[in-house]
């Protein structure tokens, strides 16, 4: 489906920067409005497509799967463990390349099944990466910080959907996790969560989410079953009340102009996860109708301020309900100098701080502040 070598890195580039330009991409004030529905997203995509270096031009088409046993009409998705422990990375790019050649790799620290939780932290950890990501490429940074600090961490790669399984644009890279109905998805972290309470013997987990990761932990308390089994959960960047699909369809629209040949320039579906996260969708509608917050969970929610995809800020923030607690962390407040955006988020020495300080307050109370670039990350240095 990519047609040559060079399409290859240009689209790599293309859907590393498309991420981190979406905002930009549509002038303040001059953006239109878009339903709720694969219809509206198509449009909005074919109205900026370029031709190829052919002269076609790909379209992007409304299809929703016909196949049945989903709550949103694909063929549903599945779901592995990440396996093999990559190399602790310090910023976002280099992750997603090693993710491309390794998409189903662990990160550094993750998925060792003998780990026994302590006294100190007896809450094992698990990790839920976002919207056509993998569990490597999101937590390469995070993940061997939580392990050094002595929690028993897990993760896996949910939601994997192909493209002729309306898996979406994203599903034609290798390790484009993430795209299937979240339902689905959300199903697929209750099993996992099984399996890491039986190796641990412990009866509950917390849980930290990137993007798509927050809204399926949020889904996975409220209807399958995690209220009682989930002490803490910490979001970043988490499309708790959905996002605009602009965000959404500028990024499609830049991976098609980046050079990938997606079904000979004629097909490229709508990956079901995009559709349900925009804002106003039957999926949020569901998912929050008794509120934010399922009682007994802590909640630390952090968002930032240069977030392409989720903003603005208070989107993407909660309101506690009946015995919960709520810590609504904007990135850049007592740190101005952080300016991560959505992908590099995950890649700032504070949001690991505030992970470690949400996940045990008296052991890691520090916050740590540091310059954190905007699309390259970095672990705090370009």
């Amino acid at each position: 489906m990519i047609a040559t070598t060079h399409s290859l890195r240009r689209a790599l580039c293309g859907f590393g920067i498309a991420a981190v330009l979406a905002a930009a991409s549509s002038p303040a004030g001059a953006a239109p409005a878009l339903e709720p529905t694969i219809a509206s997203l198509a449009e909005y995509v074919n109205a900026g497509t370029v031709p190829a270096a052919d002269g076609r031009t790909p379209t992007a088409i409304a299809d929703t799967g016909s196949a049945s046993g989903s709550s949103s009409g694909s063929a549903g998705s599945r779901a592995s463990d990440a396996v093999g422990e990559g190399p602790e990375m310090s910023a976002y790019l280099p992750a997603f390349a090693y993710g491309l050649l390794h998409p189903d790799g662990a990160p550094a620290g993750a998925n060792r099944w003998d780990c026994k939780p302590s006294a100190q932290h007896p809450r094992p950890v698990v990790l839920l990466h976002g919207t056509w990501l993998n569990a490597y490429d999101t937590f390469s940074y995070l993940s061997p910080r939580l392990a050094e600090a002595g929690y028993c961490v897990f993760t896996l790669n949910y939601g994997k959907s192909g493209l002729l399984e309306a898996g979406g644009l994203g599903a034609v890279l290798p390790g484009r996790y993430g795209v299937g109905p979240m339902a689905d998805s959300s199903n697929q972290v209750a099993d996992f969560v099984e399996r890491v309470r039986a190796a641990t013997g412990s009866d509950q987990v917390d849980i930290v989410g990137h993007s798509q990761g927050g809204t399926i932990a949020n889904h996975y308390l409220k209807f399958e079953g995690g209220q009682s089994k989930v002490g803490k959960l910490v979001t970043f960047g988490a499309t708790h009340h959905g996002t605009s699909l602009l965000g959404i369809a500028t990024l499609g629209r830049m991976i098609n102009n980046a050079g990938i040949d997606i079904m000979g320039f004629y097909r490229p579906v709508i990956g079901a996860a995009n559709v349900e996260q925009a804002v106003g969708s039957s999926f949020y509608t569901s998912l929050n109708a008794t509120g934010d917050t399922v009682p007994g969970v802590a909640y630390t929610v952090v968002g930032s301020r240069y977030d392409e995809v989720m903003n603005p800020l208070d989107l993407g923030f909660l309101r506690a309900g009946p015995d919960a607690t709520v810590d609504n962390i904007a990135l850049q407040n007592g740190c101005e100098q952080d300016i991560s955006d959505h992908l590099t988020m995950m890649y700032s020495p504070r949001a690991a701080s505030i992970a470690l300080r949400a996940l045990d307050p008296e052991g890691s109370p520090t916050l740590t502040c540091t310059f954190n670039p905007w699309f390259f990350g970095g672990g705090g240095s370009l």
